[in-house]
């Protein structure tokens, strides 16, 4: 497969997202231990804010970070500056500490042979993701770093905008690029509507109907790409 650009989702692609979560589960309960039910609060909260990110999915607007968090604090009863800082906390500082654990094999050299065989690479993102590319240690690998929050998105994936404004940044065309994330619901569908290919990291079993194409780990997808172009 040729491309000059490579665009990458993050959480869950970049580093394995599920043990991450475990971790940080681990975390709550050990540093709630003689508050439990503060603990349960925590909980409560940040599973309310990853649920109303995916009502938000078809949502948009120049605000859609607050968007989220005043849904969440909606749902969960839990006021909006609290629930700011317990996401602040639980899932965009604490978790950088032991990031780098969960990276996928390979992550590095992968992205270093990319670049080398000519791809410009950029990342979209659901979050800002400019730290965890840092505790990753590949933040000086991409060319374009953007997220739905930001105001030229201001939409969540599946809808098409994000890629197509990384692409446009990159200066390629759509054909001339890849999407690569972990969800196909979400990473495929918004590839399919940007008119971009796709790929997809993780070891789901590739299926006949599929328009996109799997890879179980970075060496494979380095692999797919080949040669420089």
């Amino acid at each position: 497969m040729a491309a000059r650009a490579v665009v990458f989702d993050v959480d869950g692609t970049l580093y394995h997202q599920a043990p991450l979560r475990r971790e940080m589960a681990r975390q709550l309960v050990v540093a709630h231990a003689m508050h439990p039910l503060r603990g349960r609060r925590v909980l409560r909260a940040l599973s309310a804010y990853r649920h109303a990110q995916e009502n938000l999915r078809h949502a948009s607007g120049a605000n859609l970070a607050m968007q989220q968090i005043e849904l969440a604090s909606s749902n969960s009863g839990i006021p909006t500056t609290e629930m700011q800082r317990l996401v602040e906390r639980w899932m965009e500082t604490t978790p950088l500490g032991v990031l780098s654990r969960f990276a996928r094999a390979g992550l590095r050299p992968s992205l270093v042979q990319l670049r080398a065989n000519g791809a410009r690479l950029a990342v979209l993102s659901d979050y800002p993701s400019e730290q965890k590319l840092r505790a990753l240690g590949v933040d000086d690998l991409f060319d374009v770093v953007l997220c739905a929050q930001d105001p030229t998105v201001g939409v969540f994936k599946p809808h098409p905008r994000g890629i197509e404004v990384a692409v446009e940044r990159l200066g390629v065309s759509c054909a001339d690029a890849v999407y690569v994330g972990d969800r196909p619901e979400v990473d495929a569908a918004a590839a399919r509507a940007a008119r971009v290919a796709c790929v997809i990291v993780g070891s789901r079993p590739a299926n006949s109907h599929d328009d996109f194409l799997t890879v179980a780990t970075f060496e494979d997808l380095t692999a797919t790409f080949g040669g420089p172009q």
